[in-house]
């Protein structure tokens, strides 16, 4: 009884992370938080640099007026995703005392965990949140449980493989729910 229980609820997460996948919620707030993916030695990855321009363009549009770039070093000796985010944002000519630098966070929960912390010291209670559309949900859900009005605003992307993004948006679901009960992913 309990196993079927549980595929339901999951059943029923991955479909509400699959409505918030494609809704893009941005409007005012007090600061973007562009989530982090893979760097290459400096560079970010064509996810990363997505999702910067994506928040770019949010900052471009005037909605706030400071960006959160977010990740640690995942395995780089030298760079983290939040330091090369803040980088290539500079060099799209955002003034760096318009960026926050949060790049310590190696998960989703650690990230969302310290953009929470920051912001609580800043006086800041609203946010765009700029991920991929299967990971907003989970990570808009975690920035709320920390008491912030959370925006999610996916970047781009093209058409994937149906059966390609149901398996994302479960993956989500079983990450949301292994957070629910306290196993930081």
């Amino acid at each position: 009884m309990g196993g079927i229980c549980l595929v339901i609820w999951l059943g029923w997460v991955t479909v509400q992370i699959r409505a918030q996948s494609t809704v893009d919620e941005a409007q005012a707030a007090d600061v973007i938080v562009v989530m982090g993916a893979a760097e290459y030695r400096g560079k970010p990855s064509p996810v990363l640099k997505a999702r910067l321009d994506h928040g770019l363009a949010l900052y471009n549009r005037k909605l706030a007026p400071l960006i959160v770039t977010t990740g640690g070093a995942g395995g780089d000796p030298v760079f983290t995703e939040g330091t090369v985010g803040r980088n290539y944002l500079i060099g799209k000519g955002v003034p760096s005392e318009s960026i926050i630098l949060e790049d310590e966070g190696e998960t989703t929960v650690h990230s969302t965990v310290a953009v929470a912390e920051i912001m609580s010291r800043m006086g800041l209670g609203s946010c765009i949140l700029v991920s991929d559309g299967y990971h907003i949900f989970r990570a808009k859900k975690m920035l709320e449980s920390r008491g912030l009005r959370v925006y999610g605003s996916p970047r781009a992307i093209k058409a994937e493989a149906a059966w390609r993004d149901w398996w994302l948006y479960a993956r989500q679901a079983v990450g949301y729910g292994l957070w629910r009960v306290g196993v930081p992913i």
